[in-house]
């Protein structure tokens, strides 16, 4: 990848993507020496301007973007990176710079919780205490709130039928964690079913 350092006195702007969301979750500031250290470790390292040094995003708090992708853009001055943040992206808590959350993100957010509650096994927790009864009981539970779904479908209480629908949504994703199958790849099914012109 030949980026030019040149155009922008030495200094590239960094735009960070969440690699499921797709959510832009801050822009930094990278010389090559943080390029080079980004590809070598894995974790997103910034030039910081103020600092003047590099910067690991998380050396401090401990909330690290790790690497899954960079891109560079047409005129080889801009960089994309498409990461995995640990934890929240803002200082200020945020899950971004830009905003707290997009409304197409929630799914992604509500499947992590799903995943932490279980796989640090948290006491007093419903979607944990279901998952370590198996799967029989889990995809039972899952047919249940489909069948409740389908009645509240038949009634004219729209309160109802979102209400099912929300439990029904939440089940089938601790079932897709009970598969071992991820959100991301239930899209990839379907975005490979589109009838492509």
């Amino acid at each position: 990848m030949r980026i030019d350092f040149k155009k922008g006195n030495g200094l590239v702007p960094v735009i960070i993507q969440h690699k499921d969301t797709f959510q832009v979750l801050m822009l930094g500031y990278m010389n090559e020496a943080a390029y080079l250290k980004t590809v070598a470790e894995k974790q997103v390292t910034f030039y910081s301007r103020s600092k003047k040094r590099l910067w690991t995003k998380g050396e401090e708090s401990g909330n690290f973007l790790n690497v899954e992708s960079i891109q560079l853009d047409c005129d080889k001055d801009t960089l994309l990176i498409k990461a995995d943040p640990i934890g929240p992206t803002c200082h200020t808590g945020n899950v971004s710079c830009f905003s707290t959350l997009i409304d197409t993100s929630f799914l992604y957010e509500l499947e992590a919780v799903i995943s932490d509650r279980i796989n640090n096994n948290i006491k007093d927790s419903y979607t944990n205490e279901l998952y370590r009864k198996g799967i029989n009981k889990v995809a039972q539970k899952v047919g249940e709130e489909a069948v409740e779904l389908v009645i509240e479908a038949k009634d004219e209480d729209i309160d109802l039928f979102k209400n099912e629908a929300a439990d029904l949504m939440y089940h089938y994703l601790i079932l897709l964690k009970a598969k071992n199958v991820n959100l991301k790849e239930i899209e990839g099914v379907l975005k490979g079913r589109i009838k492509r012109k």
